[in-house]
């Protein structure tokens, strides 16, 4: 009874179901959205607002029906329940772009009655709708379905009004963000007028780190919409102060984006201001920002390429070209010690050094957790920030007094100084620094003073490798303070003596012992000791970009970077060495062989892969002596190198082999066969790439280098065990054809073998190949009719009696499809013609329907690699 009693309860269910069911179909679209929509179910409420598309097409044809629904979304919008909310939201765009289609049924639609709902949500107390409505936002932004005096009217000032400091925190980050990503959108006119000003005035919000963090991240965007004039005038000194606020994540976020913020101003700021707040960054406390400095490092200097003049000729239509140089690098060495200063005052104000050793952890610290004490250092560390790192470039170029710093200066800031004994050379750096004492001010004391006390706390943490590159640099920068005030005996001995073993104390020491061993040694040691880090120093000297730049991005391949920075500093060094070499210019690629012959070298193979991958840009970039001499060798250390980096090679191989000389470019025929062995034989797509790249290289050597060299590579590849190998080298059969048919003899011999290898193969797939390589050459026009007659036409009809169906089908869908489509064959007289009918009306007899059915009729879309290629593919 039981059971009987639930059976009958069920089918009551299915028949309210089924009525339930009727009645809705019996309700017209806007009476089912009526229905549902004022439903205390939430699921119904949420299926209202996913169909109200359907529902909008469904009444499209009635205006005022349309006008009906658009009404009803506006009373849903009010909802309660979050997820409906965030669900209708979700359905804007769509619903904006069916308006936009049926725009002269019902106008004004989208701006009436959708984008209300869409800045309304912008700031809803639920985080989902808020991002729902970003979302949403942005799409209808791209798809340019907002009127531009609607988003000036209704949209900005909104989101003005959002980013107001009495504003909600996460409302106020998220609004950022919003501007930052519609600034590229809506153009430099909207958003110098609206956003700049507000945009300007949250890079200085002291209260919230994560929106700092926002428009450091956004600020090359911000930069690139409103132009060189605004980025040099109100932007560069807010990008200054985030380069030396308190977080770590901020000058992380600026130091990614600096290529982009450099890019928008102009030269002349570029190598004043922004190098030396570079250099800053490079040598900031925390690694993680040292990390995304190192990052950008290459593609920040590729933004001082001059794309009006040849690269490296930037400077010498100026005049004197060794003048110019002296005092670009001059310019670059008080830069940079300026920078080294700045960098220092700014991340250890007076007052707040023991918070910017803390950070180093990996936290970023908020504004909130500062006491007042703490807060008061933060107008200081703006006010040093911008002065710093401004005015000193600018009153240098002012006052020529203040700039003359020695060229040799610079190398004090180079890496090879603190981590090996300093170089005899260094006492004539200190003659030249004595003679040109009286040209110049002796160095503020203030300055002095600040670096002996950062050096002083962060002494204690020098067992951490990351402070001791810090104190590094800082003791950099104090060694330049006091050449520069006369004071380095008095002042830099003692502390060198406590905290770091290659001082000048030291220095005179191991100077003296490495004398009395020189004496031991021969003349001609003792020759190139002395010279050789002369020349050196000397070679790695240019003008394009500053000195500081240059030395740092080449101290990247010293295996101490790898420690204090990042292990995979190598690689981004390999990544952006073309970029760097193009700033450059081929006239010096003496400043940069060394470093891209010990990244060729390097342990790492992800190292040599990039290097590999790009290493036929280079080519280009050198031109065809230089890159004999210096990018050969590597290139042949890279053909036996692993796997990982030959592939890099392989995939470029054209391009590399067109820039050589011809009887350089010969050499490597005796090499390519080497590219058939791999550390894993499944490694397939190494052989397809090689085929590919056979293809390309046949213009590259004559026909008897083709016939004899790469002609055995081909049909070796045609016998692979993977399909697509096969395919592909087929097609370079075809191509060899073309390449041999200007010498008959050599023709000849080709298809002599080709017949010999497939078309009498044992294996049913060597005689397939046959068949398709003979469609193809005559499809692609590889050789003459005529030739194809005499040579090839005669062993392909002898396939029509092969065993397996599979070559029969090809056989009929070459036959059928590319020899009778040519003239040639249906007007010629003779034996040929009369075999190839015969032929034909075999296969159109055949026991297998497939090979009849191609035989006898001529599919239309059915062509090379649409069917015959797939039907035999499948197959193998």
């Amino acid at each position: 009874m039981a059971d009987l009693s639930l059976l009958q309860d069920s089918q009551e269910d299915t028949d309210g179901l089924l009525d339930f069911v009727t009645q809705d179909e019996m309700l017209t679209p806007l009476g089912r959205l009526d229905k549902y929509i004022s439903s205390e179910n939430v699921f119904n409420r949420q299926m209202v607002a996913r169909s109200l598309l359907d529902t909008l097409r469904a009444v499209s044809e009635d205006e005022r029906e349309c006008v009906s629904v658009l009404e009803r979304i506006d009373r849903l919008a009010d909802d309660s329940e979050p997820t409906v909310r965030a669900e209708l939201m979700e359905q804007i765009p769509h619903i904006a772009i069916f308006c936009q289609e049926n725009r002269p049924s019902i106008p004004f639609a989208f701006s009436k009655y959708l984008l209300p709902i869409v800045v309304r949500y912008l700031a809803d107390q639920n985080n989902l709708v808020r991002k729902t409505s970003q979302a949403a936002l942005l799409v209808l932004l791209e798809q340019e379905l907002i009127e531009r005096g609607d988003v000036e009217n209704l949209v900005c000032p909104v989101l003005v009004d959002l980013t107001a400091p009495d504003s909600n925190d996460d409302v106020k980050t998220e609004a950022m963000a919003i501007i930052c990503k519609m600034a590229p959108m809506v153009g430099k006119d909207i958003t110098e007028r609206l956003f700049l000003p507000r945009f300007c005035e949250m890079c200085c919000d002291c209260r919230m780190f994560h929106v700092r963090k926002v428009c450091a991240a956004n600020f090359g965007d911000i930069c690139s919409v409103v132009g060189g004039e605004a980025t040099e005038e109100l932007l560069l000194p807010r990008f200054f102060q985030l380069c030396s606020d308190n977080v770590w994540g901020v000058r992380k976020a600026c130091a990614e984006c600096f290529m982009t913020v450099s890019s928008a101003t102009s030269p002349e700021v570029r190598r004043t201001k922004l190098s030396s707040l570079f250099i800053s960054l490079i040598s900031d406390p925390s690694r993680w920002v040292r990390q995304a400095a190192f990052q950008s490092l290459g593609q920040f200097i590729s933004t001082f390429a001059s794309p009006s003049s040849n690269v490296g000729q930037y400077f010498r239509d100026e005049g004197n070209w060794s003048g110019a140089q002296t005092h670009s690098t001059n310019a670059d060495a008080a830069g940079s010690s300026s920078a080294a200063e700045t960098s220092a005052a700014s991340h250890n104000p007076s007052g707040c050094e023991e918070q910017d050793v803390a950070e180093e952890g990996g936290g970023e610290q908020t504004a909130e957790v500062l006491t007042a004490d703490d807060s008061k250092c933060l107008p200081e560390e703006t006010e040093a920030s911008s002065g710093a790192d401004e005015d000193p470039p600018a009153s240098a170029q002012e006052d020529p007094s203040l700039s003359p710093a020695p060229q040799d200066e610079q190398e004090l800031f180079n890496s090879f100084h603190y981590w090996r004994t300093p170089i005899p050379e260094i006492d004539l750096d200190l003659e030249l620094l004595e003679e040109e004492k009286e040209k110049r001010p002796s160095a503020p004391a203030l300055g002095r003073k600040q670096l002996e006390e950062l050096i002083e706390n962060l002494e204690p943490h020098i067992d951490d490798p990351d402070v001791k590159a810090q104190v590094d640099v800082l003791t950099a920068a104090l060694r330049a303070t006091a050449l520069d005030s006369g004071l380095e005996d008095a002042f830099l001995e003692p502390r060198a003596a406590q905290s770091n073993p290659f001082s000048s104390q030291h220095s005179s020491e191991l100077h003296s012992d490495d004398t009395q061993r020189r004496d031991d040694d021969d003349d001609s040691d003792v020759s190139d000791s002395s010279v050789n880090p002369e020349d050196e120093r000397k070679s790695k000297q240019q003008d394009v970009v500053p000195q500081a730049l240059l030395d740092q991005y080449l101290s990247m391949t010293d295996p101490s970077r790898a420690q204090t920075v990042d292990m995979e500093i190598a690689k981004h060094c390999a990544y952006s060495l073309p970029g760097v070499a193009l700033t450059l210019g081929r006239q010096n690629w003496h400043c940069l062989r060394d470093t891209y012959e010990t990244l060729a070298s390097d342990m790492q193979w992800k190292v040599r892969r990039t290097l590999a991958f790009s290493i036929h840009e280079l080519a280009l970039i050198l031109g065809d002596q230089l890159t004999a001499a210096h990018l050969v060798p590597i290139f042949n250390s890279f053909l036996k190198d692993l796997d990982e980096v030959r592939i890099g090679v392989l995939k470029h191989l054209y391009d590399f082999l067109k820039l050589l000389h011809q009887d350089t470019r010969r050499k490597y025929l005796y090499q390519l066969q080497e590219f058939l062995v791999t550390d894993n034989s499944r490694n397939w797509r190494f052989r397809s790439e090689l085929a590919e790249q056979l293809v390309l290289l046949l213009e590259l050597y004559s026909a008897q280098d083709v016939h004899d060299y790469l002609r055995p590579l081909a049909f070796c590849l045609c016998t692979d065990r993977v399909s697509s190998v096969r395919w592909t080298s087929y097609r370079l059969v075809s191509e060899i054809i073309r390449k041999l048919s200007s010498c008959s003899s050599l023709l000849v011999s080709f298809l002599g073998e080709l017949v010999e290898k497939f078309c009498h193969s044992q294996k049913w797939s060597g005689r397939q190949a046959f068949a398709f390589v003979c469609q193809l050459s005559i499809e692609e026009e590889c050789l003459t009719l005529d030739q194809f007659s005499e040579h090839l036409l005669p062993p392909l009809l002898q396939l029509a009696t092969d065993p397996v169906p599979n070559v029969r089908v090809l056989l009929a869908k070459t036959l059928r499809q590319t020899l009778l489509e040519r003239e040639y064959f249906l007007n010629s007289a003779g034996c040929q013609q009369e075999a190839l009918e015969h032929t034909l009306v075999a296969l159109q007899t055949d026991v297998d329907k497939d090979v009849k059915y191609f035989a006898s009729v001529h599919p239309g879309s059915t062509r090379l690699n649409e069917d015959a290629m797939s039907t035999t593919s499948s197959t193998y």
